[in-house]
């Protein structure tokens, strides 16, 4: 392998090891993987994230990600409308719409209020949460944070701020113990939560 060859695999190893969970060798064995695939495949491999990267839209309604101004979940008419559920990241959406047993809608918060990692409420997408409340629309707010010191904190605070509203505030049952995030809890243990949500105790 010549010296040219060597930069363009480090670089393209370099890259993947980028990626969340992903090591060297696992990377290494990722492009040696690809360098094996006829060219137009890989092609299509790289221009399905540029696309993505490019074209990929935030709902405006709930933040959630989406190929419209509005998400599915957002537009489909046969979601419950009444009810909002609260949860920090893209992923606990994907993580509660595969137990399969919600049917109301979503807000993405983006994060949790962190002081230690400098993130504080205004960084969050809650103005946008408290104006869809406020619009008596809705019934009831489920805050699906994980059971973390910070989300927590955030739940305590997003309280404070709807509670005056007069809605049901409630949380996902207590299947999941402190300290557990929503995307690693199964399926089983997660649907059973949401279904038997529980008042939000302050």
């Amino acid at each position: 392998m010549n010296e040219l060859q060597s930069i363009l695999l480090n670089a393209a190893v370099d890259e993947f090891a980028r990626l969340p969970g992903i090591g060297r060798k696992t990377a290494l064995r990722l492009v040696l993987h690809l360098l094996k695939q006829p060219a137009p495949d890989v092609e299509k491999f790289g221009n399905a994230f540029i696309k993505l990267r490019n074209e990929i839209k935030y709902c405006k309604i709930c933040n959630n990600i989406s190929d419209n101004d509005v998400c599915e979940i957002c537009s489909n008419n046969r979601r419950n409308q009444s009810i909002i559920c609260v949860v920090e990241s893209i992923r606990d959406v994907l993580s509660i719409e595969r137990t399969q047993q919600f049917n109301g809608l979503y807000h993405v918060l983006g994060g949790i209020i962190s002081p230690m990692d400098g993130i504080a409420p205004s960084d969050l997408n809650i103005d946008l949460l408290v104006k869809r409340v406020e619009s008596g629309n809705v019934k009831e707010v489920v805050l699906a944070l994980n059971t973390t010191m910070e989300g927590e904190t955030t739940c305590y605070y997003l309280h404070k701020k709807i509670s005056p509203m007069n809605i049901e505030i409630t949380t996902p049952a207590r299947g999941i113990n402190f300290g557990d995030e929503l995307e690693y809890t199964d399926e089983l243990t997660l649907g059973k939560s949401i279904l038997n949500r529980q008042p939000f105790m302050k």
